[in-house]
């Protein structure tokens, strides 16, 4: 679920090493002449100063990652920084708030995964040319932080934005016959899912132990971070004490955990509850607005051999019906299957990149990809075990529904598409409206000697 960014990490490495090696130089220089320019301002956007540096990292950064920069100029970059600080200051003047604790884990992290790759936090400080780790641990949060705002900034300008119908007719009507999309080949996916059965005393004992956990923490102080990191299942919060920060208008959990986080006030603990993942309990750390930070245990039965072979059988019964006509295959999903999503529109898979029913075949997830690719259309697979992250088995029989061959965007066909794509372009357009709005509402500053960029913006306020 929840998971370090590695090439944010990498980034994060990178700018400390180069800050380090940007100080050194500039000491050994100072000390030569102080009339030799180590460092510049290039430019100021509201509370953020851009150094000459912050452009020579990016640029190294982007080389390190395999990004050509051969037509990227140093203009171009300050551009794209002068955005980033731009959205930060204006996430602070609008009161946005950044998750402290939550960006005090990433750092902690970071320095963990630094410590491992090097051995210990004496030779990560003595590597990054750090004098302590206090001021190593502040320069992780503020990069963190400013990415944050950001980011958060951002998804706020756009997250009301919505497209109507007409909208998206008028886009694709003004989109030149020779310049129309072309979509590879898609296909429609279909699922049965049979989860094997939990015994009564399995559950019992799962929901035992969760009560003692949350008795443990109610009555006897014990920590529930740290109970989430000596049993939790949940690979993706396990580290972090069973930390998620939710928002209210962007899902990003099941539906139970979600309804479960928002009906509790701050300290509070949910009794035991079930989701398709297991059983949890939850903690809500902090209420900030729109936000919620909880933290939960997961715990997931253990299931017998022989209850998974029940559910093997029972999609082998299924498929032999479905084959003899006995029953469709959209009518054994609704009436049989165990996966919510899925069950009531006929098991067909919605792609979680476009909300569409339609995955294209060069974009399939490699393990779907493995399971579909040797069926031919309307043939159905044998019953298939698959095990989720939290350890959790069930099994599923698959069948390609519907294939839809390359071709050139169909507005009736492809609907969901096009209007994505609208969408798409109507975020962007609020962005460039938004951005040009607060330039000249914000205190901007460029060095003379960039004055002479043709930025996409107009920093210079000309």
């Amino acid at each position: 679920m929840m998971q370090l960014n590695l090439r944010l990490m990498k980034f994060i490495s990178f700018l400390l090493v180069f800050g380090s090696f940007i100080a050194s130089v500039s000491a050994q220089n100072n000390a030569l002449s102080n009339r030799i320019k180590i460092d510049g301002v290039s430019a100021v956007v509201g509370d953020y100063v851009i150094l000459d540096s912050d452009i020579d990292k990016t640029l190294i950064e982007m080389e390190s990652q395999g990004i050509s920069t051969k037509d990227i100029s140093r203009c171009q970059l300050l551009g794209k920084l002068m955005e980033d600080k731009l959205y930060a200051h204006h996430a602070i003047q609008d009161s946005l708030e950044v998750s402290v604790e939550e960006i005090y884990s990433t750092v902690d992290q970071v320095i963990d995964n630094f410590t491992r790759q090097l051995g210990s936090i004496e030779k990560v400080l003595e590597f990054y040319n750090k004098k302590d780790e206090s001021t190593f641990r502040q320069e992780i949060f503020e990069i963190n932080k400013i990415q944050k705002l950001s980011s958060m900034m951002q998804t706020q300008i756009i997250e009301n934005v919505e497209v109507t119908p007409e909208e998206v007719r008028v886009f694709f009507e003004s989109i030149p016959k020779n310049e129309l999309p072309t979509f590879g080949t898609e296909l429609e996916i279909s699922q049965i899912v049979i989860e094997p059965e939990v015994s009564e005393t399995e559950k019992e004992r799962i929901i035992n132990q969760l009560k003692t956990f949350r008795e443990d923490v109610l009555e006897r102080g014990s920590s529930f971070a740290s109970k989430a990191i000596l049993y939790s299942q949940d690979p993706g919060s396990r580290s972090t004490g069973g930390k998620y920060t939710l928002h209210r208008k962007r899902p990003q959990m099941v539906k139970e955990f979600r309804d479960e986080a928002f009906s509790l006030e701050e300290g509070e603990i949910s009794e035991p509850f079930k989701t398709d993942f297991g059983w949890h309990i939850l903690m809500v750390d902090k209420i900030r607005g729109q936000e919620v930070d909880v933290r939960h245990i997961l715990l997931t039965p253990k299931i017998e051999p022989n209850q998974l072979q029940v559910a093997k059988e029972k999609l082998d019964s299924l498929k032999v019906r479905v084959q003899a006509d006995e029953i469709s295959f959209k009518d054994a999903a609704l009436e049989f299957s165990d996966e919510k999503e899925t069950k009531y529109n006929g098991g067909v898979l919605i792609n979680p990149q476009t909300g569409d029913t339609r995955f294209e075949l060069t974009n399939l997830d490699p393990v779907l990809y493995s399971q579909i690719r040797n069926l031919k259309d309307e043939a159905i697979s044998s019953p298939i075990m698959e095990e989720d992250r939290s350890g959790l088995k069930k099994y599923k029989i698959i069948k390609v529904s519907n294939r839809f061959d390359e071709h050139t965007a169909n507005y009736s066909i492809d609907y969901v598409r096009i209007k994505a794509l609208a969408l798409k372009e109507k975020q962007l357009n609020t962005i460039k409206d938004w951005m040009a709005e607060k330039i000249e509402d914000t205190y901007i500053s460029v060095n003379k000697d960039s004055k002479t960029c043709d930025f996409n913006n107009n920093w210079l306020k000309i």
